[in-house]
């Protein structure tokens, strides 16, 4: 379900016409995070929805999330042979700090904190001096990722993640209903998705 229309002025984009963004606002985003090389670690190639041992690994860390970032809540997800796809709304009490728009609603995000942007707000303030808004975006895959990557090598040394991943964010309620129909749908349209094109990997069985 949509998020009630009270939040709606905390989770849409005003204006079509984004200037920048800050990942450590409020705001609803579809995230992708592929595996190294798109090899498929997480789940079997032929049979999407038939999980590897490292796939669950993938979901049991994904659910977590929110026990870790507490401003954070799920939307529709989904583990893939060789990725994962889930909406993450964040959602953290009201501040002072305003968003930032952006430049482009589709940002690839490095899962370092480099090239950080200014947050304007009273006076102005830099992000290494608001610690809220340090909980970004990136901080979350980062520590998602680093998470699964710690427990599968226990058993498959050779996972990885790409080091990069992709974000969308989600800007009104017609996108919202069609990205999460994406991923609802997304095992069923395995033999169409770009992301398939790797070789046979049921070794990972």
């Amino acid at each position: 379900m949509y998020p009630p229309d009270k939040y709606k002025s905390k989770y849409r984009i005003a204006t079509s016409r984004l200037y920048s963004w800050d990942y450590g606002w409020n705001g609803m985003y579809f995230v992708t995070i592929g595996t190294s090389g798109k090899q498929c670690y997480l789940g079997h190639y032929h049979i999407p929805d038939r999980l590897f041992p490292a796939g669950f690994v993938a979901r049991k860390h994904w659910l977590e999330i929110p026990n870790h970032f507490p401003f954070v809540k799920l939307d529709a997800f989904t583990i893939m042979p060789n990725h994962v796809h889930g909406i993450v709304i964040i959602n953290k009490p009201e501040s002072n700090v305003k968003p930032l728009q952006s430049r482009d609603a589709i940002n690839r995000v490095s899962t370092g904190l480099s090239n950080v942007n200014m947050v304007h707000g009273n006076g102005g303030a830099t992000r290494k001096h608001n610690p809220m808004l340090q909980d970004n975006l990136s901080r979350i895959i980062r520590w998602y990722k680093g998470r699964v990557t710690f427990e599968i090598r226990k058993t498959n040394p050779q996972f990885a993640w790409q080091s990069r991943f992709h974000d969308h964010i989600i800007r009104d309620r017609e996108e919202y209903h069609g990205i999460r129909q994406y991923i609802i749908d997304n095992p069923q349209q395995w033999t169409e998705d770009p992301l398939r094109e790797v070789l046979n990997s049921d070794q990972y069985l």
